[in-house]
């Protein structure tokens, strides 16, 4: 699977005061859930230091799935979104899932245009969203599990013919 982080937009500063930092935005992707122990590549894009509050990125991830993934209605590519501080290092300012089910099976080298909300760390919505494009490559057609529980927290908002955007998702 091939992801690309292109941006966000809407992002909140966290840090108020006479001490504020701006914001140096990067985020990691993994498809292993947050708290497991089994051993899960992790991914970086490079940290904004220019778009502040809108950054943007086009840093292409080659993750490699395998097809157990697409079987599990309640498999997710996983986001989390940083600020890259000096003296603290990094600090969460969100993340959100992007659902098997919105990943589906598009036709070979098509690319899928996803958009997300960003959450807080403690599940609250912000206005911050990011905005992903996924294409699949190596993989054969197979059926997909699709269950309306799976994606509760998201909804198809655009649809725009596959050749040029599969759909986009805003999650709620």
């Amino acid at each position: 699977m091939e992801i690309t982080v292109i941006s966000a937009q809407g992002l909140k500063n966290t840090s108020s005061g006479p001490f504020s930092h701006r914001l140096r935005p990067f985020i990691t992707i993994t498809a292993c859930p947050p708290g497991r122990d089994k051993k899960c590549q992790m991914y970086r894009t490079r940290v904004d230091d220019q778009g502040g509050v809108n950054p943007t990125w086009g840093d292409k991830f080659h993750v490699p799935i395998d097809t157990a993934f697409f079987h599990s209605r309640y498999s997710c590519i996983y986001l989390h979104l940083y600020t890259k501080r000096l003296i603290t290092g990094r600090v969460q300012l969100g993340w959100c899932q992007v659902p098997v089910t919105d990943i589906g099976f598009p036709p070979e080298g098509s690319v899928q245009y996803l958009s997300y909300r960003i959450r807080a760390r403690d599940g609250t919505r912000t206005p911050g969203v990011v905005n992903l494009a996924i294409r699949l490559t190596g993989f054969q057609q197979v059926a997909v599990l699709t269950d309306s529980r799976a994606s509760d927290e998201c909804k198809t908002v655009i649809g725009i013919p596959v050749t040029m955007i599969s759909h986009t998702s805003i999650c709620q």
